[in-house]
């Protein structure tokens, strides 16, 4: 996405001058003649950037650069002025000012102050996602029809802004979807921020989503910013948002309506840019009937539905997923991997209620307690191995019975061609006549 500055100069040359010359940099630029009409701008776009002359009627640029500092905090105000001194400039840069420039100045080294802002915005915006994400990017392992299907649907929201909601059980990989759709979309170089809606206290989860001011409750000793915050511009999961409260469910509707926060303890409101990804493993459909989720608010996640399926709605994905696991735990140990056929055949034979979570965490540990680089059936934990030898027992089971039911038939011939002379169907059959007895009374013949 292309930054988009706002100019504000009420000298109209001046204002026109640097516009221009903004705009062949391929800046979006916008343009305020005084500081009441950018606040209302402000109030009503997303800036990346306000360029502001101090001195202007009505509202001038120190109280412009307050006001945006409450609006949009994660906004950088250059203030120019050509009536500056050394205390001018220090009070601005104290008030929040990002830098502070004398007319008249070079066109050029304005550009590059205002490119070296924008650069460090979007190293913040990426030490965020790190900070919440490490780790948490990973590739989507699958082949199945079922995956594939999975896959072009993904291709298709990420050329979107629409709020996804994501619904699958535990460990089918929800998380991977969300990520999915943020760095494949056109916010992938902005801040990716997760938050587990059931991992935090009822009490304290309103303020991590949306801040809160300092001395707004016991123990806020300064002003904190919220998730909502970090993610302008970028994405959000609230991963888990079945497990949301009633109470705060009402304020993120709010918020996806209106696109704007509010602090706990403020009295202004925050205009925010963030595409929201929603994931839970609850049926909210059954949330709704129920009481505990709102019915407006589960229509409103619901622009764009995705389920993730099973693992055992997509066996086919078994073998490659755990080619990949084990070719990721091998290169930690320095190892290669392989399984034998029977323990192949467990795995597939198996339904992992647990999903692709359960088989990622059997993998790892047989990795590390097997003797040796072949993983045997008897490596599995015993839920796999019982499940194969049931299999195989009821094998055995079933050629029992054809067996008998094969010696039963000789007996009864042997028995029809003799006209029941135990002695003579005992020779015809080369077994002993007491043998021959002892099989009839076990048939009951």
């Amino acid at each position: 996405m292309s930054s988009r500055i706002l100019v504000v100069e009420d000298e109209d040359i001046m204002r026109i001058t640097v516009v221009d010359h903004l705009h062949r940099q391929n800046w979006q630029v916008d343009e305020a003649t005084n500081g009441v009409d950018a606040l209302a701008m402000v109030r009503k776009n997303r800036y990346d950037l306000i360029l502001s002359d101090i001195r202007m009627p009505g509202i001038d640029g120190e109280t412009l650069l307050s006001e945006v500092k409450q609006l949009t905090p994660r906004t950088e105000v250059i203030l120019m002025t050509a009536h500056g001194n050394t205390e001018g400039a220090v009070s601005c840069l104290k008030k929040g000012a990002a830098d502070y420039i004398l007319k008249p100045f070079d066109l050029d080294d304005l550009s590059f102050r205002i490119q070296r802002l924008l650069d460090i915005q979007e190293i913040k915006a990426r030490c965020v996602s790190l900070e919440n994400c490490c780790g948490q990017r990973q590739p989507i392992i699958g082949s199945s029809a079922p995956m594939q299907r999975l896959l072009n649907l993904i291709s298709q929201v990420t050329q979107t802004d629409s709020t996804v909601l994501i619904q699958g059980e535990s460990g089918t990989g929800k998380e991977l979807v969300a990520a999915a759709i943020h760095y494949e979309s056109r916010r992938a170089d902005k801040p990716y921020i997760r938050i587990n809606c059931a991992a935090i206290p009822t009490g304290l989860l309103e303020s991590e989503l949306f801040g809160h001011e300092k001395g707004a409750f016991t123990g806020a000793e300064k002003t904190s910013i919220g998730k909502f915050e970090l993610a302008d511009q970028g994405t959000i999961l609230l991963d888990e948002i079945g497990d949301m409260p009633l109470g705060l469910q009402v304020k993120l509707l709010r918020v996806l309506q209106e696109h704007e926060i509010e602090r706990v303890g403020a009295q202004k409101t925050i205009k925010v840019d963030v595409r929201v990804l929603c994931s839970t493993a609850k049926n909210l459909e059954e949330e709704v009937r129920q009481g505990k989720f709102r019915e407006d608010l589960y229509y409103r996640l619901q622009v764009i539905p995705i389920v993730v399926p099973p693992l055992r709605d997509r066996k086919a994905d078994i073998t490659e997923l755990t080619e990949h696991f084990l070719n990721n735990f091998g290169s930690e140990r320095g190892l290669t991997f392989s399984l034998s056929e029977d323990t192949v055949q467990a795995l597939s034979d198996y339904p992992f209620p647990g999903n692709v979570r359960e088989l990622k965490n059997i993998l790892e540990r047989v990795s590390v307690l097997a003797p040796a680089p072949q993983i045997q059936l008897w490596d599995l934990p015993i839920e796999l191995r019982s499940q194969k030898e049931d299999t195989d027992s009821s094998k055995a089971v079933k050629l029992a019975v054809a067996v008998a039911d094969a010696e039963q038939q000789c007996i009864r011939n042997a028995l029809k061609t003799t006209a029941g002379n135990k002695t003579e169907a005992a020779e015809l059959l080369g077994i002993s006549r007491k043998n021959l007895w002892e099989k009839m009374k076990l048939y009951a013949l």
